[in-house]
């Protein structure tokens, strides 16, 4: 049975016991279940980055709301009923709490996954890349409620960077604003989602689990608040170079200014596209370097743990 640790909270049994035991767990977000990717590919992933999760040693809790229910941890049957909603909200911290006292379902972003994490007591997310900065902000004032997200909660963020389709050097710079680490793992540059490098030097540099766990303690020891982004690149393998997915980005841009297509349709409309111009080497892509996302993730959690032992 689901244990219920607040009103609108139901905690998975194998999550609970994890975290009364001090065992390591991985937070996962749900839009790129809801929003990211079509039905049955996101059923599909999701149930592949959870089982890479549990074979390096932690436990995956998929993050959702269900019915207005915060879940804490999806069952198998729960996670293909989710890829399966039509009409789901995609949640931010702003309407979280709207679609728990609605009784709706919904994806949660960055933001509201790192909100949800820390109220469970789970330290370390693993997504595909962040939201940030959108092209154009200057004009349109829109950038992603993730960056304000990582400048107050104390989750470890493991991503593919901010996504391509984004103003990286602009999100980096919020970044630096709220005082967020972002630590390129194992490289120099910044990836940039679908691409192994970006044209952008790497703020901070670490090379292993052990190394990003001994960071976050020194963080706690001088009372540092909010979350550290991890950014780790692409496998090789499944890269698409940066100079030919820059092409494909900005005609998926031209098609979204041309429809009109504005603030949180903006991402979904982009990938949809994306998926369509790159004949599905883009959606490839998502999946491998959210599984290498969740492998890092999960490989921190277990450092954690061992370093407060």
């Amino acid at each position: 049975m689901t244990k219920v640790l607040n009103p609108f909270m139901d905690v998975a049994p194998a999550v609970q016991d994890a975290l009364a035991a001090g065992k390591p767990v991985v937070a996962l977000e749900s839009t790129i279940i809801t929003h990211g990717m079509p039905y049955p590919d996101n059923s599909r992933m999701a149930g592949d980055v959870e089982a890479i999760i549990i074979a390096e040693g932690a436990v995956p809790a998929t993050i959702a709301i269900v019915d207005g229910r915060l879940k804490i941890g999806l069952s198998a049957q729960e996670r293909e009923a989710l890829a399966q909603v039509k009409g789901a909200m995609k949640l931010s911290r702003a309407d979280l709490a709207f679609a728990l006292s609605e009784g709706r379902t919904g994806g949660t972003t960055v933001a509201a996954t790192m909100l949800a994490a820390h109220l469970a007591g789970i330290k370390v997310f693993a997504t595909g890349g962040i939201g940030g900065v959108h092209k154009g902000a200057e004009l349109s004032f829109d950038i992603s409620a993730d960056l304000e997200e990582l400048g107050r909660t104390p989750v470890i963020v493991v991503s593919a960077g901010a996504k391509a389709i984004l103003d990286i050097e602009k999100t980096l710079e919020v970044l630096e604003t709220k005082g967020v680490p972002v630590v390129v793992y194992g490289a120099d540059v910044l990836p940039a989602f679908w691409s192994r490098q970006s044209q952008i030097k790497a703020p901070l540099r670490l090379d292993t689990p052990d190394a990003i766990a001994k960071f976050q303690a020194a963080r706690d020891a001088i009372g540092v608040v909010g979350g550290m982004l991890i950014t780790n690149p692409i496998p090789e393998a499944s890269e698409i170079p940066a100079e030919i997915m820059s092409g494909y980005i900005s005609e998926a841009i031209a098609r979204a200014t041309k429809k009109g297509v504005t603030g949180k349709a903006v991402t979904p409309f982009l990938l949809s596209e994306l998926l369509d111009i790159t004949k599905g080497e883009s959606l490839k892509a998502n999946i491998a370097l959210v599984e290498n996302n969740a492998r890092l993730a999960a490989k921190i959690a277990v450092s954690l743990v061992k370093a407060t032992r």
